[in-house]
């Protein structure tokens, strides 16, 4: 998303103007632009707080808290309120509603599994995810008769239900999976031992596909569940780290190639 450069209205006098930056690592005495002071006490930029939210947005983050530092590598973590994000980051009305459509929906996809019904476009939840047979009402009433489609292709119904694998249409194939099959490996240089690992891993928790950059260590956090897990061995990060370095190939090797994907058991 473009945007122009934003300043504060110098005359605002809810906002506290200093002249410093806590978040913008490029800042000094004489970068132009006001800063000012968030709930918690650090200062910051329309600009920079802007395209920080925005890349929280891309991560999967809808749940925005102060990155400063504070101590080391000790994050300051205060919650900041959508409100106070509106006026601190000053959202322009195209922002607003790209965060408002984009909180809402994060945060659905978070608590239960949600996609549009190929026929109307309703969202609608799949509340047994072991059944890719799903149920739309408003298809139903509108027919006047059942009308089931397939979470995995995204077509009519075909064939008897429940299945978890898969409907009786041509080409109705599990794409998450047969990535994990078919992708690429890749050598992870930071890591001692780790030559020929597959690119793309199912997070162990919820089942997201995830990529590995080939930089840094072996762990990897994922942006849905915010679980780190080792992308070698497929432990989480604290069993993992019980037998092994963050730097060092696990002492049961490069886990295979997954064969299914966990499903997220939701708390």
């Amino acid at each position: 998303m473009e945007q122009e450069e934003k300043n504060y209205d110098p005359l605002d006098t809810t906002l506290k103007f200093v002249n410093r930056d806590d978040l913008d690592p490029t800042f000094s005495e004489d970068s132009d632009g006001l800063r000012a002071e968030m709930s918690c006490g650090h200062a910051v930029g329309p600009d920079y707080l802007t395209d920080w939210c925005l890349n929280q947005l891309k991560e999967g983050k809808y749940v925005f808290r102060c990155p400063a530092l504070v101590e080391g590598t000790e994050l300051c973590n205060k919650l900041l309120s959508y409100q106070e994000v509106c006026k601190m980051a000053a959202l322009t009305v195209k922002e607003m509603e790209y965060f408002e459509e984009t909180i809402p929906r994060l945060a659905a996809a978070k608590f239960c599994e949600i996609k549009p019904c190929p026929k109307c476009r309703t969202y609608v939840e799949r509340t047994d995810l072991s059944n890719l047979c799903v149920h739309c009402t408003i298809c139903t009433a509108d027919q006047k008769k059942i009308y089931y489609f397939c979470w995995q292709c995204q077509r009519k119904w075909k064939g008897p239900g429940p299945r978890s694998d898969r409907c009786e249409n041509d080409g109705c194939i599990n794409k998450d999976l047969q990535l994990l099959q078919t992708c690429k490996t890749i050598s992870l240089p930071a890591v001692e031992g780790v030559t020929d690992c597959p690119s793309v891993r199912a997070c162990p928790t919820c089942g997201l596909s995830v990529e590995h950059n080939s930089q840094y260590c072996k762990n990897i956090n994922c942006p849905r569940c915010h679980i780190e897990f080792c992308f070698v061995c497929l432990k989480l990060k604290l069993e993992c780290k019980k037998t092994s370095s963050p730097y060092k190939i696990c002492p049961s090797g490069v886990a295979p190639r997954q064969t299914s994907i966990p499903v997220w058991q939701r708390k």
